[in-house]
């Protein structure tokens, strides 16, 4: 079939229109002509890098959702968490969702792609359409999900590292379906935390270089630390400061290197007290933030008491209020029914986001627009994307090849490894 039609890969999906980029290569919008044309996302990676991503990515996509496809059917008494490795001892209250379904990763001529369920917009692109402001419930309410995907991530012995809004898309490109269900996309720079063999951890080490986006990333991030389940819950607490102020204290600072810059950003983390930079907002998201950053290096968070943080949050914010429509399963067990209460809801004279009206170019929830938003800074060389082949979407059809993740090269990473990559701040 490629032989024959040039933009066709994996030997029936076809490539349509480019929808984003990022460090890693591009990504097009595309169609499973064995599935009634069922839009997929397909990324595409040179095959020449350094240091590919798409194969780790498309491990972890298969074991997070083998994970919520196991945790569906002991839900429903249908097998036991015989031999299934978590950290978690109350599996009947976890949501476990919210990670795309992946379909294919392989080579394709000079490159590797992945494809997978292609979503709706970003957190962050529903944050501008929005006014670059979210209500106390609107975050309280993402807040809740986002903590329930990391748990999973670190349920399956991973840890994220680049937690940031443009990973967090929502319901269907087509706006249908679970709209507000939100996703945990792009596993880039995942790493696991435990030796999947010996269960034990992996050491404490300094001197690490940066790993993630500089505007979230977490204290001892900047310090050099080695990452662990507690930074994923401290990123994830900027992210929701982000949401509730529009813009961040260590936002604009300037430098004459990218090196001073994380510096400076680092440096204004650490001196920004939480009683300031959380005053005039519910105070769970303080308390939030008081306990993420007191957890030690191979502490196991206590994720039900942060859900339950945000949960208060909506009860305070709703109290009064008649719900607009059941609880949806993306929220948490004994959660507000308040699914219709998010503020991109009230888009569109209260029709809701829509993709003619709402989308800017370039901007279908797995792309990074360079105006207001950070590139990842990491400690994986990388290299600028421009090979005009991929914007010609034409790419002749190879045989798959893909593997397992490999726990000894992860853990092979070095603090040598010093030079950051960003090329806005």
């Amino acid at each position: 079939m490629s032989a024959q039609s040039p933009n066709i890969v994996a030997s029936h999906y076809r490539i349509d229109v480019k929808i984003g980029e990022g460090s890693f290569g591009v990504i097009f919008k595309g169609y499973d002509l064995l599935r009634n044309n069922q839009p997929v996302a397909i990324k595409f990676e040179s095959r020449k890098t350094k240091v590919p991503q798409l194969k780790d990515e498309f491990t972890a996509y298969k074991q997070l959702n083998s994970r919520i496809e196991y945790h569906r059917r002991y839900q429903q008494g249908q097998t036991s968490l015989g031999g299934q490795d978590t950290d978690d001892e109350n599996l009947d209250v976890v949501k476990y969702e919210g990670i795309p379904k992946v379909y294919y990763f392989g080579n394709e001529g000079l490159y590797n792609i992945l494809i997978i369920q292609l979503l709706g917009p970003s957190l962050e692109d529903l944050f501008d359409w929005c006014g670059r402001q979210f209500s106390n419930l609107t975050v309280a309410m993402i807040a809740r999900q986002m903590i329930e995907r990391i748990r999973l991530v670190h349920d399956n012995l991973l840890i994220y590292r680049d937690i940031k809004p443009d990973n967090f898309l929502i319901g269907d490109y087509e706006g249908t379906g679970q709209d507000n269900l939100i996703y945990l996309v792009d596993f880039g720079m995942v790493k696991q935390y435990r030796n999947p063999n010996t269960g034990k951890h992996i050491p404490y080490r300094e001197k690490k270089a940066l790993s993630g986006t500089a505007r979230y990333m977490s204290i001892n991030t900047h310090l050099g630390r080695e990452q662990s389940r507690r930074d994923d819950l401290e990123s994830l607490g900027h992210v929701f400061l982000y949401f509730l102020k529009g813009e961040l204290p260590w936002q604009g600072l300037k430098a004459n290197s990218n090196k001073e810059k994380y510096e400076k950003i680092g440096e204004k983390k650490r001196n920004t007290p939480l009683e300031e930079i959380c005053a005039g907002f519910p105070p769970q998201f303080r308390r939030y933030m008081e306990y993420v950053r007191s957890l030690k290096f191979e502490d196991t968070p206590d994720y039900a008491y942060l859900i339950g943080l945000m949960n208060e949050v909506v009860r305070i914010e709703t109290e009064g209020i008649e719900p607009i429509t059941p609880a949806p399963a993306s929220s948490s067990s004994q959660a507000p029914s308040v699914d219709l209460r998010y503020d991109w809801m009230r888009l569109n004279d209260g029709k809701g986001w829509n993709w003619a009206t709402n989308k800017k170019t370039n901007l279908n929830g797995y792309s990074q627009p360079k105006k207001n938003r950070p590139t990842p800074v990491s400690n994986l060389p990388q290299r600028k994307r421009t090979d005009k082949k991929l914007t010609d979407s034409k790419f002749p059809n190879y045989g798959s090849n893909y593997g397992s993740n490999n726990y000894a090269r992860q853990q092979a990473e070095t603090t040598e490894r010093s030079h950051s990559y960003c090329c806005c701040w």
